[in-house]
């Protein structure tokens, strides 16, 4: 006879555990102490099995059947109820012990072993800033396909759709890697294909205009943001290096800051040929790396923050120019651009622009030239920080023969 909720409000325990069956072996078990546990009894492969579906009250008669209904659905599949129920304990027990966070950081020490320093750094910078901190925390296994999407948004709201995709194209690289490792079953990324606004046509870095540069560096001086930032740009726009290799410098890199040829040599795999770039520094710079010394304590870096990266990220110093009015305006790329326009109409020897913009034709005559440039580029280089000094004035004539 099928059970009924009143049959089991009544049942009481006794000495011994008893079985009451209802139907399609679905029973429950009373046991001494008063318990009433459900447990449905069936065949596999020749076998006779049992599976345990949960206490009563807490799982109800209409509750309990509806288990054994779909225990039975596994079975007309093949599949062996029990066996199934233990995988998807596993299943459950991993994904709360492996948040996305977990799996990210693990797939990025691996992968770290074969990038470059500066490459390296670009992608930590944009896991922490981007993926981890709405996704971190989550169980990789439970990041469903929408999550992702509006973590992606997140950053086409800042204006950057090329940068979204190439964070979901590093999601998409750690759901894989999570998938091959048995932490979650699929990438969600996959899902999203077409979701994304579609990247602008690729633009020139927008460069100022040398008449543009008075105020542009009156605005630089009364920026009130964090020191270290506008010291940061103020490197950048006297060296005209790129962005990472002001971000990633060492202490280390200098030499002879307190001599007559102070020089920043910055190692091949900091720099995008591969090639180690010297830079002769004049007393401007010089004078911007003792306020970056005095601020960045007993770190190596030149300009430090408390990242993981341990370094500013690579949009702090473009940001700071979107605050000072210049968004759409300019780029601290441009400022190469700035610079290289100015220098050559000034007609200074074109190979020491080249060489100081570490613009390499590959050639012999390149190479040997590298050290050989450097008095021409130092004079260069003291004639480009007087410049910007006196841009609102007369410049000072300087021979610029070779």
């Amino acid at each position: 006879m099928a059970l009924t909720d009143a049959k089991l409000r009544s049942l009481k325990g006794e000495r011994k555990p008893r079985k009451i069956s209802d139907f399609e072996g679905l029973h429950i078990l009373v046991t001494p102490n008063g318990s009433r546990l459900w447990r449905l009894a069936y065949r596999f492969a020749g076998k006779q099995k049992l599976l345990a579906l949960g206490s009563y009250p807490k799982m109800d008669l209409r509750g309990a059947r509806r288990a054994k209904d779909e225990a039975r659905a596994r079975l007309a599949e093949g599949l062996d109820p029990g066996h199934e129920r233990k995988l998807q304990v596993i299943r459950d027990r991993v994904a709360a012990g492996h948040t996305f966070e977990a799996v990210a950081n693990e797939w990025f020490e691996l992968q770290c072993e074969g990038w470059v320093g500066t490459y390296s750094s670009r992608l930590r910078s944009r896991l922490d800033g981007d993926l981890l901190p709405l996704l971190g925390k989550r169980p990789i296994a439970s990041i469903e396909p929408v999550e992702l999407l509006e973590t992606v948004r997140q950053i086409e709201k800042r204006g950057a759709p090329e940068m979204a995709r190439r964070v979901l194209q590093m999601a998409s690289a750690i759901f894989r890697f999570g998938v091959a490792t048995g932490r979650c079953l699929r990438d969600p990324a996959t899902d999203l294909r077409g979701a994304l606004k579609a990247s602008p046509s690729v633009r020139r870095r927008s460069a100022l205009k040398p008449g543009e540069l008075p105020e542009f560096l009156a605005r630089l001086g009364a920026y009130d943001g964090d020191d270290v930032t506008r010291l940061a740009i103020e490197l950048v726009v006297h060296t005209f290096v790129r962005t990472s290799e002001v971000r990633f410098a060492r202490w280390s890199e200098f030499e002879d800051l307190d001599g007559d040829k102070p020089l920043w040599r910055i190692p091949a795999d900091r720099m995008k040929m591969r090639r180690d770039h010297l830079v002769p520094l004049s007393p401007q710079v010089v004078a911007i790396l003792g306020k970056l010394r005095s601020r960045a304590g007993k770190s190596e870096f030149v300009c430090p923050t408390k990242t993981r990266s341990n370094v500013i990220s690579e949009n702090t110093m473009l940001y700071a120019l979107y605050r000072m009015g210049y968004h759409g305006r300019a780029t601290v790329h441009g400022f190469r651009s700035t610079a290289s326009t100015v220098l050559n109409e000034q007609q200074f020897n074109r190979d020491w622009i080249e060489m100081q913009l570490a613009h390499f034709d590959g050639s012999v005559r390149s190479v040997y030239n590298a050290a050989e440039w450097l008095p021409g580029r130092r004079t260069m280089m003291l004639w480009w920080s007087n410049y910007l000094d006196h841009a609102r004035g007369p410049l000072p004539l300087t021979d610029t023969s070779e």
